[in-house]
């Protein structure tokens, strides 16, 4: 029997962000404020610097101009996702990275979750660019990368013990929750589920051309899917800790079938 000192230590590090988290959110949120007492002016050269914009690829749009370069070609593939429409743009992709974040920067450590949401948040401008060839509007938003952190979640986050777990343990050791292979963890019946609602829910915000924040940002759900479908698949390349070969998983919610 647990005294009320070891069962208050055992949960205290749900309630904690782990550093690369909380310095992830402090760059983001520093940037937006910057961004907010700027004139608008400059405040637009920021956006045609740093935010994706398909048009600038094939086209003759920003034609001897410091926006045609090769330096903005290259890194808006990435400085895109630390820009953000308005605060509830950023406030929302904030509160999707609290679980999914905290999850992967404790099982991954910082410099892996890093290099994770720059992987994703490329792929997520990849697959936009693919959608969207020439087009002028700028896509801004971490929300790809996110996408990412949530799909590669999805590979350990319902096993015994981690945080979509019936049977939770402390966010450390549910961060450390041994993953499923891909083909394995693509029969969970728990991420199937998981996969349909997420897949359902952005191809009707795409298609039915819902928007969110103050601005009208239209959502861009291909980028959405291109880092959802490279976090998913790219999570084995990052993952320090050994797949499990299923047996802790099962196919139904997993405390279901353990003896009490």
């Amino acid at each position: 029997m647990s005294s009320p000192t070891e069962t208050t230590s055992s949960h205290e590090p749900i309630f904690t962000l782990p550093g690369s988290l909380t310095a992830l959110l402090v760059v983001m949120f520093g940037i937006h404020f910057i961004r907010m007492a700027l004139p608008e002016s400059i405040d637009e050269q920021v956006l045609l610097g740093f935010a994706f914009i398909p048009a600038r690829y094939g086209t003759t749009l920003f034609a001897n101009s410091i926006y045609d370069s090769i330096g903005p070609k290259i890194w808006t593939f990435l400085t895109y996702a630390l820009l953000h429409a308005d605060i509830s743009h950023i406030g929302f992709n904030s509160l999707w990275l609290l679980p999914f974040g905290s999850a992967l920067a404790r099982r991954f450590g910082a410099l892996r979750f890093y290099a994770f949401l720059a992987v994703t948040a490329v792929a997520g401008a990849a697959a936009h660019l693919l959608t969207h060839e020439r087009e002028l509007a700028p896509m801004i938003g971490a929300s790809a990368a996110v996408s990412g952190a949530m799909a590669a979640s999805m590979r350990f986050a319902f096993g015994r013990g981690s945080f979509l777990s019936f049977r939770r343990g402390d966010a450390d050791a549910a961060a450390l929750v041994p993953a499923l292979p891909l083909l394995q963890a693509l029969r969970h019946p728990r991420v199937l589920a998981f996969l349909a609602v997420w897949f359902g829910v952005n191809i009707v915000f795409g298609i039915g051309s819902i928007s969110i924040g103050t601005q009208a940002t239209t959502v861009a759900w291909q980028a959405h899917i291109g880092g959802f479908v490279a976090g998913l698949l790219l999570f084995s390349l990052f993952d320090p800790i050994r797949p499990t070969d299923g047996r802790d998983h099962g196919d139904e919610p997993l405390e279901a079938q353990d003896p009490a």
